[in-house]
């Protein structure tokens, strides 16, 4: 049975892997740590709040005994935080996280990050697919990009100073799902989509659903190693475009960033450098190294695209009629705790 830390309790992936481990028959102990309370219902996750650092990782690791850690809380969206603190979550945390992992009285056995295809870039000299043995072609030119390429190397000289820890690490294409807000996501629910003049980029996505999956056949199969996770093929953004039934806004080729600035300022969207790359020469990862370790995908890129359309044109028919959830610490310990609760026999 295995006893599972989570960092990045909060965010999406935090919380949806550890709604998974749950229900895992061979997870005996789910710990997540996160800055922010959770924003979906756990029933067993026991929640612990820390700084943004992860100063207290060396203590928690000790004290909980857990032997698989899963690094959820890297940040790969700069609309979601940005500057200092961007470092502070991506790099210095991941320091301290693998500190704590390495440090005497840990019994961690196995470590799994999840990652971003951000890593590669995007240029017109990059290759047709990145395979994950491949560098990118240009410096990083953004601090998201530089932030993850910093914490990967940290994780890389860790795998190889701790041979007895296996280390994994899924780098995810751009996510596209029924629940997931992305600044791409964002972009494709516009009535008018920005369009770069004279580029139609290849995209390639993967759907929310197949990172999970992808998360979990890692954990249970003791995966090594690095893993691009990405649905099969890529689509030009005009046929993205046509799939979602939306119009296209077309930038200049010149002076996009400026645009782009005015867009944010009045409020329609927010086109993160990260992106306007994306927009302008698209990116390929080669996905077959998870698929020959026995993985399947079961949305390939145009299959999440339309899962996606078909998931907001739902919404937007019947509105959203998921139930808000709000963490409270004493409800929480009550329902987990109280004698008062009745619980369910294991069947």
């Amino acid at each position: 049975m295995a006893r599972v830390l989570i960092t990045g309790l909060s965010s999406f992936w935090g919380g949806r892997l550890a709604q998974a481990l749950e229900r895992h028959p061979a997870i005996e102990v789910v710990v997540g740590i996160d800055t922010q309370s959770p924003t979906v219902p756990l029933e067993n996750t026991e929640f612990v709040r820390t700084d943004e650092s992860y100063s207290i990782l060396h203590r928690l690791v000790r004290a909980t005994q857990v032997d698989v850690v899963v690094h959820a809380g890297l940040v790969v969206d700069s609309t979601i935080l940005g500057g200092s603190r961007l470092h502070e979550r991506n790099v210095i945390a991941t320091m301290n996280l693998l500190g704590a992992l390495g440090a005497e009285g840990s019994q961690v056995r196995a470590l799994l990050v999840k990652s971003s295809t951000l890593v590669y870039g995007s240029s017109p000299r990059d290759p047709v697919w990145f395979a994950e043995e491949d560098a990118r072609l240009e410096p990083p030119r953004t601090r998201m990009e530089r932030t993850l390429l910093e914490a990967e190397s940290y994780v890389a000289d860790f795998a190889q100073d701790h041979p007895e820890i296996g280390v994994a690490v899924l780098r995810c294409a751009n996510v596209l799902g029924s629940e997931i807000t992305t600044s791409i996501s964002n972009v494709l629910a516009l009535p008018l989509v920005p369009r770069i003049c004279g580029f139609d980029p290849l995209i390639q996505f993967v759907e929310q659903h197949d990172v999970v999956r992808a998360i979990l056949f890692a954990l249970e199969h003791s995966l090594r190693g690095t893993y691009n996770v990405a649905g099969d093929d890529r689509l030009p953004w005009s046929e993205i475009l046509a799939l979602a039934g939306r119009r296209p806004l077309l930038l200049p080729p010149v002076g996009t960033a400026a645009v782009a600035g005015f867009l944010k300022s009045i409020g329609q969207v927010d086109l993160t450098p990260e992106l306007l790359e994306l927009l302008r020469y698209g990116r390929g990862v080669d996905n077959s190294r998870l698929q020959q370790a026995g993985f399947y995908y079961r949305y390939t890129t145009a299959g999440a695209v339309q899962h996606f359309v078909g998931a907001q044109r739902l919404a937007a028919i019947v509105g959203d009629t998921r139930p808000q959830y709000r963490y409270e610490s004493d409800v929480e310990a009550f329902f987990r705790h109280s004698p008062a609760v009745v619980r369910s026999p294991e069947i």
